[in-house]
């Protein structure tokens, strides 16, 4: 079964055009794309929530504008805030990570020196205990006096 859609063109108060898409099984829908008016792409589209609010005029002295500029003022403020405290947060845990590097790259050095001055002793011992061992083949054949009796 196709789906059947059809679609109406109309301009709104801001000059943009609006496509409206009927689908078979869903009724009518409103899709809002914004097309340029023009076809040489000269103005741009506005958005329909910027539609009205540009030739509107602001009264500065009304209580409506005052509670928005008070609540945009304490929006921006926290912001700041909120912005400085990351900072703040990011440089500590810079200067704890540098911390933990160094106490790290110390460990590593006493590490080191532990292996090399276990590895001297290994191979010291190694170099004796090779000194002290004769071959098999090449046992002395010294005779055992208690054994030549006999």
């Amino acid at each position: 079964m196709s789906k059947t859609s059809q679609q109406n063109t109309t301009t709104d108060a801001s000059g943009a055009s609006v496509i409206h898409t009927q689908a078979h099984s869903s009724g009518l829908q409103q899709v809002p794309q914004l097309v340029p008016v023009s076809p040489g792409g000269g103005g741009k589209a506005v958005p329909p929530s910027k539609q009205g609010k540009k030739n509107s005029f602001v009264d500065r002295n009304s209580d409506e504008y005052r509670q928005r500029r008070e609540r945009n003022n304490m929006a921006v403020k926290k912001s700041r805030l909120k912005s400085k405290q990351k900072a703040q947060d990011t440089l500590q845990r810079v200067n704890q990570l540098k911390e933990e590097n160094e106490r790290l790259e110390a460990k590593i050095k006493l590490l080191t020196k532990e292996l090399s001055v276990l590895k001297d002793l290994f191979l010291e011992h190694a170099h004796n205990f090779a000194d002290n061992v004769q071959p098999v083949g090449t046992e002395s054949t010294t005779t055992n006096p208690e054994n030549s009796g006999q």
